[in-house]
């Protein structure tokens, strides 16, 4: 399969669904692979995804809503990392 410039990896979908739609998968892409941050402890990399939309952290415990494959959306900036504080965490490590 050729390489191509401008849709990188989202290339594999060839000519099927058009160019601005494999870009616009291409940018998906490479924000879901980024290593994602918490928003409570700031640790990298410790983020998993529970379902479509649900993000828990492993080290801390925090359990919250976010994107579909990015753990904090643009809109999703509203809250402070001060309200995140004083949530309450119920974690089941003992």
């Amino acid at each position: 399969m050729p390489k191509t410039k401008s849709v990188k990896s989202s290339g594999r979908y060839q000519q099927k669904y058009g160019a601005t739609l494999r870009k616009r998968v291409l940018v998906i892409e490479t924000k879901a692979a980024k290593g994602q941050r918490c928003l409570r402890c700031k640790s990298i990399n410790t983020l998993k995804r529970s379902a479509t939309g649900i993000w828990h952290c492993t080290s801390c415990g925090i359990k919250f809503a976010g994107g579909a494959f990015i753990a904090q959306t643009t809109l999703g900036r509203t809250m402070t990392p001060e309200e995140f504080k004083n949530i309450k965490v119920t974690s089941k490590r003992q």
